[in-house]
């Protein structure tokens, strides 16, 4: 053979290897944030096509919060094309959630141009990734921990789920990196649905998560959208293998109808990114919890992953 031949048969070889070993699904353990860096670059170099991998800012150590974006036009909006998003480890001891959206990101791209329901939605959404919006709480958590709160807050130990402008009292918690990050995010790009997911028990809640007047007493907060958060609520939590039940936590004495809960009902809480997301950034975001365990052991990944993969899936395609 000749070496003018050769060399373009290396290249597409060396080219199928490279391809074939970003494809090989990620293992069901929890995965170190260097390894998760690796991954999202390794993903956007491989699927330059459909993927676009960017910053958002830096956490208070000065970690990138890195994005993944996955579409038919990954770079750029589209007219009248939805832009959504999946934020995960907002709490960073709340660790299943990280490793629920590197999945998803592996079953996206994995499926790209083979599956014709994983075409059509890349097709017509651009979807993003924060894998981790707080991988400095992340660093310190420690496993196995199903209800302890290491790692939890952000370095300088502000739980991010309560530093966000609030509707309905002023919020005094001084705005974290990570928070600022996430707000800017928004003011850049026109999100309508988003997921935020947590860990610690199984229910899908939904704004508002706060009441006029500081309240100090759950009530139902109904927003204007009331009923199409139930459907988004209710199509995540019925897709989901036991979530639906309304208790799915064995040491858990809150019952949820339909597996879902309106925010305020179920307690109280100021500044939510939540809340934030739809009032101010006209983005209908839910908080999805999504384990009874914050920081599982490695044998209880694959499992979660079975029980919720559905569920992310539909919530983008509501099908």
């Amino acid at each position: 053979m000749k070496m003018s031949m050769l060399f373009p048969l290396v290249l597409l070889i060396l080219g199928s290897y490279k391809l074939a070993a970003a494809t090989v699904r990620p293992e069901f353990i929890v995965h170190n944030e260097q390894w998760l860096i690796d991954y999202l670059d390794d993903v956007s170099a491989t699927y330059p096509h459909i993927t676009h991998l960017y910053s958002i800012g830096k956490s208070v150590n000065g970690n990138d919060l890195w994005v993944l974006a996955i579409g038919e036009s990954p770079t750029e909006h589209i007219l009248l094309r939805p832009e959504v998003k999946y934020v995960g480890n907002i709490h960073g001891n709340e660790v299943v959630s990280r490793e629920l959206l590197i999945q998803l990101i592996h079953y996206l791209v994995d499926g790209y141009g083979q599956n014709k329901t994983i075409t059509r939605l890349l097709n017509t959404t651009r979807i993003h990734f924060l894998v981790s919006m707080n991988p400095d709480g992340f660093a310190v958590a420690t496993q196995p921990d199903c209800m302890g709160i290491r790692g939890r807050a952000n370095a300088r130990h502000y739980d991010l789920n309560r530093n966000f402008p609030d509707y309905f009292v002023t919020n005094l918690v001084e705005l974290q990196p990570e928070s600022r990050a996430v707000i800017n995010w928004l003011k850049s790009l026109q999100f309508i649905l988003s997921g935020t997911l947590h860990g610690g028990v199984m229910v899908v809640n939904y704004p508002y998560d706060n009441l006029p007047g500081g309240r100090i007493s759950r009530a139902y907060s109904r927003s204007p959208d009331d009923d199409v958060f139930i459907h988004l609520a209710k199509t995540y939590s019925y897709a989901h293998s036991t979530m639906h039940y309304g208790h799915p936590c064995p040491r858990d004495d809150d019952f949820f109808p339909d597996g879902i809960v309106n925010g305020a009902a179920w307690y109280l809480v100021s500044g939510s990114m939540q809340d934030y997301n739809y009032i101010f950034a006209g983005c209908m975001d839910l908080t999805l919890e999504v384990s009874c365990c914050k920081y599982p052991a490695d044998d209880q990944i694959e499992s979660h992953w079975n029980d919720n993969k559905d569920s992310l899936f539909r919530l983008l395609t509501q099908e």
